[in-house]
C-alpha cells in the first residue's frame, strides 16, 4: 500500500487477502458508522494496481522480523520468502484417529459433517481444510464422536512426530515435557495400552487435563509424575526404552496459528529457550536404557534451537548417535538423518525431530 499505517494494512488485507473490489472496499469506509473515511485517490490507484513484491527484501516477502531473516537464510537460502509466507497462512484443522476407540473410517464418518478427509501421510490422522480469511472453521466440539474420545485436535506434524518414536508397543516411555498431553496421547494410542507411559513437565498447570483427556482417550497405562510431588521423576532413571523430549522452544513452527508470537519473541527469549532446550536434554538421558533412544522435537524451524542443539547434545554425551528420524517420510529428512517439516514443504505445521540412540 506504501504505508506503514494501520488503514494501510486493513485496506491492503481487504484487497489482497480477503479479495474485496476497490468498490466494496469504498463502500465499507465510507459508511457512516463504523467507516474509516472515504478512500483517498492516491488509495484508490494503490487497490487497482497494487505494488508487487517481487523486489521487496525476504523479510518483507515472507513476513518475517528482520532479525530473524539470517536464521531463515541459514536453513532455506533460495526458499526462505516462501518459506516465511507458508508460516503466514491460515492453517487446516488437523484430527489424529484414536485408535483405542475408533478406526480412521468410522472417525471420517463421524466427522463428515465438518468436511474431513483423509490424508496420504498418515492412516490415522484426518483434515479440515482452513475456510476462507473471511469465515470462521467448523467446532469439533460439537461432534458427538468427540466427546466419546474417537478423535482429538493435533496437527498432522505433531502426529508424525509422534510417529517418529517407532515401535512402543509394550515399552516402558517417558514423555518428559508433556504439557497439555497431546503428544501422551498419541503415544499411548500407539502402544495399544501396553506397557507403560509416564507423563511429567516441569509446569504442573500444563497436566492438568491430561488425566481427564486420558480417561475420554481410553487410555489405562498412564502415570502422571507431577512436580508438585518431591522428586517426581525418582524410579525411572535408566529404565526407559523411549525418553520423547517435546522441549520447548520459540514456537516459531506453529506462527500461522498464532501470527502474533513471531513479532513478540525477542533475542534474549530465543537464547533462553536454547539454554532451556540444553538443559531438558541433559535431564532426559538420565532415564534412558541403553540400547534406548532419545526423541527430541521442536515446533521450530531455526537450527539454533534444532541442530545446533542436537550436535552440542552429541560433543557433551559421546555415548549417543543419530538414527534415522523416520523410514515413513524420508523425503523431509536433512542430510544427518533428521526431519524437518515445514508449511511450504510438508503442509504442516513446522516440526524437527532427531532421534537418538543410547550404545553405551
Amino acid at each position: 500500500m506504501g504505508s506503514d499505517t494501520p488503514r494501510a494494512a486493513i485496506l491492503g488485507v481487504l484487497a489482497c487477502e480477503w479479495g474485496w473490489s476497490v468498490d466494496r472496499i469504498a463502500d465499507a469506509v465510507a459508511e457512516d458508522f463504523h467507516g474509516h473515511g472515504p478512500l483517498s485517490q492516491a488509495e484508490r490507484a494503490t487497490l487497482t494496481s497494487p505494488i508487487p513484491l517481487t523486489d521487496a527484501p525476504v523479510g518483507v516477502r515472507g513476513d518475517i522480523p528482520a532479525w530473524l531473516e539470517p536464521a531463515f537464510l541459514r536453513v532455506f537460502g533460495e526458499t526462505a520468502a516462501q518459506e516465511g509466507a507458508a508460516l503466514a497462512e491460515r492453517a487446516p484443522v488437523d484430527l489424529r484417529v484414536n485408535t483405542l476407540k475408533a478406526d480412521p473410517a468410522r472417525a471420517l464418518k463421524a466427522t463428515a459433517p465438518l468436511n474431513a478427509q483423509t490424508v496420504p501421510e498418515l492412516e490415522t490422522a484426518l483434515r479440515i481444510a482452513a475456510p476462507a480469511a473471511s469465515e470462521r472453521a467448523g467446532s469439533v466440539e460439537t461432534i458427538p464422536a468427540f466427546s466419546k474420545g474417537w478423535f482429538e485436535v493435533q496437527d498432522l506434524g505433531s502426529q508424525i512426530a509422534a510417529a517418529c518414536a517407532g515401535e512402543v508397543k509394550g515399552a516402558q516411555v517417558l514423555d518428559l515435557c508433556a504439557g497439555g498431553g497431546g503428544k501422551t496421547l498419541a503415544l499411548a494410542a500407539a502402544m495399544g495400552n501396553t506397557g507403560q507411559i509416564y507423563a511429567y513437565d516441569s509446569d504442573a498447570r500444563r497436566l492438568a487435563d491430561t488425566i481427564r483427556r486420558g480417561d475420554r482417550a481410553g487410555v489405562r497405562n498412564l502415570q502422571i509424575r507431577s512436580p508438585v510431588h518431591t522428586d517426581p521423576l525418582k524410579g525411572l532413571e535408566g529404565r526407559m526404552d523411549v525418553v520423547f523430549i517435546d522441549a520447548p522452544c520459540s514456537g516459531s513452527g506453529a506462527w500461522r496459528r498464532h501470527p502474533d508470537t513471531k513479532w513478540r519473541l525477542s533475542e534474549e527469549t530465543f537464547a533462553k529457550r536454547q539454554a532451556d532446550q540444553d538443559a531438558v536434554l541433559d535431564l532426559g538421558v538420565q532415564f534412558v536404557k541403553p540400547g534406548g533412544r532419545v526423541i527430541y522435537v521442536t515446533c521450530s524451524i531455526f537450527a539454533e534451537e534444532d541442530e545446533d542443539r542436537v550436535a552440542a547434545f552429541l560433543a557433551r554425551r559421546p555415548g549417543f548417535s543419530v538414527r534415522p528420524a523416520s523410514a515413513q517420510f524420508v523425503q523431509h529428512l536433512t542430510p544427518e538423518g533428521y526431519l524437518r517439516l515445514t508449511p511450504h514443504s510438508a503442509g504442516t505445521d513446522g516440526f524437527f525431530v532427531a532421534v537418538l540412540e543410547r550404545t553405551a
